[in-house]
């Protein structure tokens, strides 16, 4: 069992992170981006955070601020993941969020 586990284990349920907000910037015709979204709606389900979308090409500062590097996920205003979330590194952000 991993250390993980084992952690959500002793801790059992969390409460819902409802005070979270994630923002992804995206493009309609990212497939990363895609990817990024599916994983933190699976996410949002078990942990009940808010999620946010952009379309970076909606807004000229926007596409100047991120390019080609979308996705770009920032929780709470802060950037956590670009071009990639990994499964993992959001799970332990959500499991040590106060």
């Amino acid at each position: 069992m991993s250390l993980l586990a084992k952690v959500r284990r002793l801790v059992g349920k969390r409460p819902a992170l409802d005070y979270l907000t994630f923002t992804v910037y995206t493009r309609r015709e990212c497939c990363c981006c895609h990817t990024a979204i599916d994983l933190l709606n699976e996410a949002k389900r078990k942990h009940q955070f808010h999620l946010k979308t952009i379309d970076v090409d909606s807004d000229p500062s926007l596409v100047e601020a991120y390019g080609l590097s979308v996705p770009v996920v920032t929780l709470n205003g802060k950037v956590r993941f670009r071009g990639v979330v990994n499964p993992l590194l959001l799970e332990r952000l959500l499991i040590a969020s106060p």
